[in-house]
């Protein structure tokens, strides 16, 4: 009997396949967004969100917990104190995930590039599928972007979420230098990397192994009666 060859990194089944693009068609027509509004680019997203540009026509609807959101949109400048809140939030999302940097603050700094207290770089943190460049981008210029992320979802290219599990030795080492060696989040990003199967050469390493150093486990608040 003649065996058939296996192809690495394809499904046999074809109906698994069009399963596949069934689910990522559905997911890219199905985005709930969690803007942080850093700076005066979220000025930008109730035009797109009412009636005349309606974004949720598209398939696109607000949401204000980041444990049901699927993007991230970072509106403008990121002090680097503000930087630590837009992490944790990041971190808190459910997987897959996508962040979507608005205004040349978050490309190179934008006007505040010469600022000590403004990160310049937002992908050195956190990866980042798409920017809209501008001060400010208009309306149509950010629902464009968000039919391109949706585009990409649906051909299944929207994938830089895992580059965060593969690569987090380096982000982390770059969350250091800005905040400190002793910097810490609640999200166990390791144990999520080997849940996800995203365990790569660069997700442990000096700046891991710091992290393990200094890292204190989660603790229940006491609670007192008076």
């Amino acid at each position: 009997m003649k065996k058939i060859p296996v192809v690495a990194g394809r499904r046999g089944n074809p109906l698994a396949r069009v399963f596949d693009e069934l689910v990522r068609f559905c997911r890219s027509r199905s985005l709930f967004i969690l803007h942080y509004c850093t700076g005066c680019g979220a000025i930008e997203l109730p035009p797109a969100m009412t009636s005349r540009f309606d974004m949720e026509r598209l398939g696109l609807q607000p949401m204000v917990s980041p444990r049901q959101a699927d993007i991230l949109l970072i509106t403008g400048y990121v002090s680097i104190k503000t930087l630590k809140r837009v992490i944790l939030t990041y971190e808190q999302m459910g997987s897959p995930k996508y962040v979507i940097g608005i205004c040349s603050c978050t490309v190179n700094g934008g006007m505040y590039w010469q600022s000590y207290a403004t990160a310049k770089k937002l992908d050195e943190y956190m990866p980042v599928d798409l920017y809209i460049a501008g001060c400010m981008p208009r309306p149509e210029a950010v629902i464009t972007g968000l039919r391109q992320l949706m585009e990409q979802i649906r051909h299944g290219e929207a994938n830089r979420w895992q580059d965060y599990y593969r690569r987090y030795d380096w982000y982390l080492g770059n969350q250091q230098h800005l905040f400190g060696d002793n910097w810490q989040t609640p999200t166990d990003v390791i144990a999520e990397a080997e849940h996800y199967g995203l365990i790569g050469d660069q997700t442990l390493g000096r700046h891991t192994a710091l992290l393990q150093q200094h890292q204190k486990p989660l603790e229940a608040l006491e609670m007192r009666l008076k």
